[in-house]
């Protein structure tokens, strides 16, 4: 089992959770839940609603869109989390190379948090705005 203060790290620095309290983290924390994968196991299936992001706790996952594999991930990094704004559909097929430990948060968990957690909301929309006004310099220059 992850040491609290490793969660609470992991999930403060991801974008969509970097504007948080320390306490906003630990109220997160405690909302996810932290779950064990065996190697092989899908975790997202492209095109598929999602429902759910994934912070990697430990071990390696392949991301492929289509047939072809784009990426590995591991500890520290995350996927799915746009899923918890707009249920849309999966963007790659995420499969454990290993055995992992990870923490899910689900989208009623996650909604539920929006209105536990005052400000949650509008901390995240900030974030997703300078995310955005990023993308958008990036795309323009």
């Amino acid at each position: 089992m992850a040491r609290k203060d490793e969660k609470l790290e992991q999930l403060g620095r991801m974008w969509l959770f970097s504007a948080c309290t320390k306490r906003d983290l630990q109220v997160i924390g405690k909302t996810s839940d932290e779950v064990t994968v065996p190697a092989g196991k899908a975790l997202t299936e492209e095109g598929r609603p999602g429902h759910e992001f994934y912070l990697i706790l430990e071990g390696e996952a392949s991301v492929r869109r289509g047939n072809r594999k784009v990426a590995t991930l591991s500890s520290g990094q995350y996927f799915g989390e746009l899923s918890l704004l707009d249920r849309g559909p999966r963007t790659a097929t995420v499969v454990a190379d290993t055995d992992m430990r990870l923490l899910v948060l689900g989208q009623r968990e996650f909604n539920g948090l929006l209105d536990e957690v005052p400000g949650l909301a509008h901390k995240v929309l900030k974030t997703m705005a300078t995310r955005l006004r990023d993308s958008d310099a990036k795309a323009y220059h």
